[in-house]
C-alpha cells in the first residue's frame, strides 16, 4: 500500500505565511504539519509516499529528504514545470500514478491532504485490507461539519455509501481530505493535465462505488492563520 499526500496548493487563505513557506511546511506544535502523516503512514507500514508539489516544491526535498529519517520513501511529483500550473486534486494524482502504482494492475492507495491536522487518524492496515476485498472505487472519511463548512459534503447510507443529496433530514458531514482510492480512477486523466476530484466522487456515488465512514478523533483544517494559532495554543 502505497500513499500520496496532497501538497501543491498556494494556500491564499494562509498569507503572508505561505508566501515563504508551503502550507504542509508550517509548523505545527514544532514541527512540519506533514510530518505528522508521515509518521502516521510510516508506524502503519506504509513505504513509499509521494508528494505532489507545485508552490515552492523545492522546499520540500530539502526539509524532508528522501524519507529515510522516517523509515520510508518519499517520492516527488513536481508539478511547478506544467504549463497550466498545479493540476488539483485528480488531476495531481494522475500525474502522480507511475509512481503511486508502478504496476499495471488496478492498485489502491491512501489519499491525504498535506494541509489538515487528523492526529488521531493511524491509516490502519486493516482498513485497507476491508477496502482491497470490496468492489468500490474509493472510501472516504468524513468529520462533522465546521463553521467555514456548515452544509456538509456528503451523507452516509445505511449500506456504507457516500450520498451527495441524501433523504430529507438526513445529516450531511465534510470530507476529512483522506480516503482510500483505486487507480482506475483517474487512469482516463491525461498526464499533466488539470481535473478536480469531485466530479470523479459524484460519478462514483452515481455507480454505487463511494464508500464513507466517520473519522476517529480530531481534526482541523489549517486554513488560515487563526486555525493555525488555535492548534498551537
Amino acid at each position: 500500500m502505497r500513499a500520496i499526500i496532497l501538497a501543491a496548493g498556494r494556500g491564499e487563505r494562509m498569507r503572508p505565511l505561505t508566501d515563504h513557506t508551503p502550507k504542509p511546511l508550517l509548523c505545527v506544535r514544532g514541527k512540519p504539519l506533514i510530518e505528522f502523516h508521515i509518521e502516521a503512514l510510516a508506524a502503519a507500514g506504509v513505504r513509499d509516499i509521494v508528494i505532489n508539489t507545485a508552490w515552492l516544491s523545492e522546499q520540500f526535498p530539502a526539509v524532508l529528504g528522501d524519507g529515510r529519517r522516517f523509515g520510508l520513501r518519499l517520492h516527488y511529483s513536481d508539478e511547478s514545470a506544467e504549463p497550466v500550473g498545479a493540476l488539483e486534486t485528480a488531476g495531481g494524482i494522475a500525474r502522480a500514478l507511475p509512481l503511486l502504482c508502478p504496476e499495471a494492475c488496478d492498485q489502491a492507495f491512501w489519499v491525504v491532504a498535506g494541509d489538515v491536522f487528523l492526529p488521531d487518524f493511524g491509516f490502519a492496515p486493516a482498513a485497507a485490507e476491508r477496502f482491497l476485498r470490496s468492489d468500490l472505487d474509493a472510501q472516504l472519511w468524513l468529520t462533522h461539519n465546521s463553521p467555514h463548512h456548515p452544509r456538509g459534503d456528503f451523507g452516509i447510507s445505511s449500506e456504507g455509501l457516500a450520498l451527495s443529496d441524501g433523504e430529507p433530514g438526513m445529516p450531511r458531514y465534510t470530507w476529512a481530505s483522506v480516503g482510500l482510492f483505486r487507480r482506475r480512477m483517474f487512469e482516463a486523466i491525461p498526464a499533466g493535465s488539470k481535473a478536480a476530484l469531485r466530479p470523479f466522487l459524484e460519478a462514483a456515488i452515481a455507480r454505487r462505488q463511494l464508500g464513507a465512514q466517520m473519522l476517529p478523533g480530531r481534526w482541523v483544517d489549517v486554513g488560515t492563520p487563526e486555525r493555525l494559532a488555535s492548534l498551537q495554543a
